[in-house]
């Protein structure tokens, strides 16, 4: 069938639809259920999450690769005056994430099938969280995708406050400081949308539409390109804990909750590298090339910094924050190298660390549901008394450190092979980074799941029942995908073909940024 054809065939599809609606439908049946009834609230969030991911599963195999572009879309227009759509559409780039959203979104569910603190308004927020976290990755339309975005802060910032945690920082000042940076970083990249949206509709016909706003690009000069660039970078490089504005992200991990810790260091932060392609590079490529050095350097001191500062920390949850800070770095690297090869690595790299990242928060959850805390020097020898949680545990660390059959190993590897071409020295720095990596995982594994068997700790659980849900999701695609890596890269790789990412790298080839100014 050709391409046309089977686009216009699966032209207003309201599968996506559905996919949004599943979470919000059984957050409604939990607001109407008694909240002494626990069990059913939770099966009920978990019915919600399954149908979000079966139908996503059918989308990731039942696009069309070859046709490429925008598929299943629905477009319905909202506010006509002003250009708004509610328009959906998934693509090579977009799809990954909302599979992976819905892998995290389900297996959340599942990490916290043992909370017994209001139970009903925990699991209300978590799918309203579910909800705007897809949102963003399937919305065509920039004004609906920043509404997505800000509903995404809000149930966030209470979740932490009322069920997060209180080690090393309270769950208020996490909360708190979590919440001050988004706004921060939305306030910036507000202002960005904005000018964008206004010189792209001042001959007439106002859009917020992606692909109408790519088509304008002959509207944007050089230096409005590297103005709203700039407001981009800096929202969405908060949000993706671009280094040095950081710092929010390691105490938002330790203060969050099992399942918004997954879902922070899963697809939360992902939304800015999804952003920075979908909205930075496509529409803006003059100013994102521009910005590249610099966004290379800060990607890479990222690495650096952040790898050696997860070597001093105490507490698990901390050591995986300041991990994630540091893998968020070569997704950086690999935008800032503008080509097709690191753009592949990058996205894949988005998919493989949210799915390895939420498992070791999901069993870093467990170790401290179980045992009340997360001091790696009270652990040791968990192995013993809990083989299935060691043995989740181990494979997050294994894909953390880029373990060939790992979906980690490729994704890292492609990065390396689109970026070491474009900023050769600063590749090399970010692969010694895989040093320090394989010292604080290979650590942290050693004194917490070996080493001899600590009477302290017989009387603790192995993962039973529902908790057994993120382990055998989780390893299940982090080596299904590692070992079919096509299973991402060929869907990823027809998303930047077909969005035409690779003519615009061409381009900008023959572009001399230093004639611009």
């Amino acid at each position: 069938m050709p391409a046309t054809a089977v686009q216009g065939a699966l032209a207003q599809s309201p599968l996506l639809l559905f996919i949004l609606l599943a979470p919000v439908a059984a957050a409604l049946i939990i607001v109407f259920l008694p909240k002494e009834e626990t069990k059913m609230i939770k099966i009920v969030a978990a019915m919600g999450t399954f149908v979000a991911l079966a139908l996503s599963l059918y989308l990731f195999f039942a696009y069309n690769r070859v046709a490429g572009g925008a598929q299943f879309t629905l477009t319905i227009p909202w506010t006509k005056d002003l250009g708004v759509n509610l328009a959906f559409g998934v693509d090579g780039i977009s799809l990954p994430m909302l599979l992976l959203t819905n892998l995290i979104g389900f297996s959340a569910v599942y990490s916290s099938w043992n909370v017994d603190k209001r139970v009903k308004e925990f699991f209300v927020l978590l799918l309203i969280l579910i909800t705007g976290v897809m949102g963003t990755f399937v919305a065509r339309d920039l004004f609906i995708f920043f509404l997505f975005y800000e509903i995404v802060v809000i149930p966030i910032y209470i979740m932490v406050i009322i069920w997060g945690s209180t080690k090393r920082v309270t769950k208020e000042y996490a909360g708190m400081k979590l919440t001050i940076y988004l706004l921060i970083g939305s306030a910036f990249l507000l202002v960005g949308l904005i000018m964008l949206y206004l010189r792209a509709g001042s001959q007439g016909h106002p859009t917020f539409m992606f692909d109408q706003l790519a088509q304008r690009q002959y509207l944007y000069g050089p230096n409005f390109q590297k103005l709203v660039f700039g407001l981009l970078l800096f929202g969405f490089g908060t949000l993706i804990s671009m280094f040095p504005f950081h710092s929010w992200s390691p105490d938002g991990y330790a203060g969050a909750p099992t399942a918004v810790s997954m879902i922070h260091a899963g697809v939360l932060k992902k939304i800015g590298g999804y952003g920075l392609i979908r909205l930075g590079l496509m529409v803006l490529p003059i100013g994102a090339k521009f910005w590249a050095p610099l966004i290379a350097v800060l990607a890479v001191s990222g690495v650096l910094y952040a790898a050696f500062i997860a070597l001093a920390q105490k507490d698990l949850k901390y050591v995986i924050g300041y991990s994630s800070v540091s893998h968020m770095g070569y997704v950086m690297l690999a935008i800032a190298a503008m080509n097709t090869t690191s753009i592949n690595g990058a996205v894949a790299m988005m998919f493989a660390h949210g799915v390895m990242s939420a498992l070791f928060f999901s069993m870093i959850g467990f170790i401290y549901e179980k045992s009340h805390t997360r001091n790696i020097a009270d652990l040791g020898g968990l192995a013993h008394q809990m083989p299935r949680l060691a043995t989740g545990f181990l494979l997050a660390g294994m894909a953390s450190l880029g373990l060939p059959s790992t979906i980690n190993f490729i994704s890292e590897f492609t990065i390396f092979m689109g970026t070491i071409k474009v900023f050769p020295v600063l590749a090399v720095l970010g692969i010694a980074g895989i040093i320090f990596t394989a010292v604080y995982t290979l650590r942290v594994i050693a004194n917490v799941l070996f080493g001899p068997r600590r009477p302290e700790w017989d009387h603790l659980k192995d993962l039973h029942g529902p908790e057994l849900v993120p382990l055998v999701v989780f390893v299940l695609v982090i080596f299904a995908a590692g070992v079919i890596p096509n299973l991402v890269f060929g869907l990823v790789n027809s998303g930047v073909i077909s969005t035409g990412l690779a003519k615009v790298f061409e381009t900008l080839g023959q572009v001399q940024i230093g004639g611009l100014f």
